[in-house]
C-alpha cells in the first residue's frame, strides 16, 4: 500500500546554533570539539507544529506572562487525544500534571517507596532510571533484557525472582529507549502476571507512545489491568519536540497515590505552571496530529533507509530491529573495538556525536544510539563518513 504524500518538509536544516540548544551548543562541553554532528540528545531538528508556534506567539502577544493555573481545556486535550490515538479513556481525577517525566519518576519512587527498597529496571535503559534509583536513596536491581538474534525480550523469569526477593516497583520503558522495542499485548500481559503475583507497582514510562512505526501498535500497559497499580508517565514533548516546554502528566487511579505524589512536588516547592507549557501542550495535542502523521512517514523512511546503507556498506554495524522512537540502537561490537575506542572513533574519525551505549548501563557495551530526528540527507551522510574512516 502507497504511504501517503507528505504535506511537511522535513528535509530542510533548521539551524539551531547560538540558541542555547544542548544538542548543538554543548558539543565542545560534552564531546570535547564542535566538529561533529550532534546525533545524541534526543530532541529532533524539525520544527514543531506550525499549530505550536501560533499559539505560544499569540499567547507571547499578551504580554503579562503572571501565575498561571491549568484551564480545563488542557486536561480536555489530553484524554480526547488519548482516547483518539490510543483507545484509552483517562479519567480527568487520574492526571496529575508534573514538570517533566524524570522529575515524575523521581516523584513516585520517592512517595510509594522507603528508602532502602528494591526498584527494578531493565537495562539497556535510558538513564536517568538509574539515577531516579539511587538519588533517592533506594536499592537498584537490575532486570537485563535479553538480545535473542536482532531483537530484545524481558526476562520475565529473572524478572519474578527479583520481585520474590522483596522488589516493590518496576520502572518499564514502553516504548523502550534505546533498543526502540514497542512491547506487543502477550508481553505485557505475561509482565502484569508477575506484577500481580507480587503486588509490584509499575511506573511505566509511556512517553515515546505516539513514535510509532507501522504495523506496531502501542498498547498503553494501564489499558490492560484494573486490578495491578500503574502508574503512567506521558507528555507531548517527544511527539511534538517540545521538550524544552517542559509539561507532562501521570495517570494515576489510586487516589491514595496521587495525593502521595502531589505531596512530594509540594515538598520540593515545585511548580510547572508555566503559561507558555499550558500553551503549547494543549496545541500539540489539540492540532498536532497532521503534523505526527506526516513525521511517522519520514522518520520510519529514514529508519529503512539506515537500515539498507548499514546491509550494504557498513555491515560492521548492525541496526537491531526498531519498532518505534526516533532512536536507533546500533550494534557496533563486529568493529572490535573498546568502548572508549568506538568513542574516539566515532568522535574524530565518523565526525558524529552519538550517546554511547555504556550509558545505558554495563549490557550496553558495544553499542551506541543513533537520533535519527534530522534531514535524511544528514543521516546518510554522517554513515558515509563513517564508512569512508573504517579501514577497506
Amino acid at each position: 500500500m502507497a504511504l501517503p504524500r507528505l504535506t511537511t518538509d522535513f528535509d530542510t536544516p533548521v539551524s539551531r546554533d547560538g540558541t542555547a540548544s544542548l544538542k548543538y551548543d554543548a558539543r565542545t562541553t560534552y564531546f570535547g570539539t564542535n566538529d561533529v554532528v550532534p546525533l545524541w540528545v534526543a530532541d529532533m531538528d524539525f520544527s514543531a507544529p506550525e499549530a505550536v508556534t501560533t499559539a505560544l506567539i499569540a499567547r507571547a502577544q499578551h504580554t503579562i506572562y503572571g501565575y498561571t493555573d491549568y484551564p480545563e481545556s488542557l486536561y480536555t486535550s489530553m484524554q480526547q487525544w488519548f482516547n483518539r490515538r490510543h483507545h484509552w479513556a483517562i479519567e480527568r481525577e487520574s492526571i496529575v500534571l508534573c514538570p517533566g517525566v524524570v522529575p515524575s519518576i523521581y516523584a513516585v519512587i520517592t512517595a510509594l517507596t522507603d528508602v532502602g527498597d528494591q526498584v527494578i529496571i531493565q537495562p539497556p535503559v535510558y538513564h536517568p532510571f538509574f539515577t531516579a534509583v539511587k538519588d533517592t536513596q533506594r536499592t537498584l536491581v537490575e532486570n537485563p533484557l535479553i538480545l535473542a538474534g536482532n531483537q530484545y525480550r524481558m526476562d520475565l523469569d529473572h524478572l519474578a525472582q527479583c520481585a520474590e526477593a522483596g522488589a516493590k516497583v518496576l520502572v518499564l520503558c514502553s516504548p523502550h529507549n534505546p533498543v526502540g522495542r514497542v512491547w506487543q499485548p502477550s508481553e505485557l500481559e505475561a509482565l502484569l502476571a508477575v506484577a500481580r503475583r507480587y503486588n509490584l507497582i509499575i511506573i511505566s514510562d509511556e512517553i515515546h507512545a505516539d513514535l510509532i512505526f507501522p504495523d506496531q501498535t502501542h498498547i498503553a500497559i494501564a489499558t490492560l489491568a484494573d486490578d495491578v497499580s500503574i502508574i503512567t508517565a506521558v507528555s507531548p514533548s517527544k511527539t511534538f519536540n517540545i521538550p524544552g516546554l517542559g509539561l507532562s502528566a501521570l495517570v494515576v487511579n489510586d487516589k491514595a497515590q496521587r495525593d502521595g505524589i502531589k505531596q512530594v512536588f509540594n515538598d520540593w516547592h515545585v511548580s510547572n505552571m508555566n503559561p507558555f507549557s499550558i500553551c503549547g501542550f494543549e496545541a500539540a495535542y489539540m492540532h498536532g496530529e497532521a503534523w505526527l502523521d506526516d513525521l511517522m512517514v519520514y522518520l520510519n523512511d529514514t529508519r529503512l533507509a539506515v537500515k539498507r546503507y548499514l546491509e550494504a556498506s557498513l555491515p560492521e554495524i548492525t541496526l537491531i530491529e526498531s519498532e518505534g522512537t526516533y532512536l536507533l540502537w546500533l550494534d557496533c561490537r563486529a568493529m572490535n573495538m573498546t568502548d572508549a575506542d568506538l568513542h574516539r572513533f566515532f568522535i574524530e574519525e565518523g565526525k558524529v556525536a552519538m550517546s554511547p551505549g555504556t550509558l545505558f548501563g554495563d549490557v550496553g557495551s558495544g553499542f551506541m544510539r543513533l537520533n535519527i530526528a534530522a534531514p535524511r540527507a544528514l543521516i546518510l551522510t554522517v554513515l558515509k563518513t563513517i564508512r569512508s574512516a573504517l579501514p577497506s
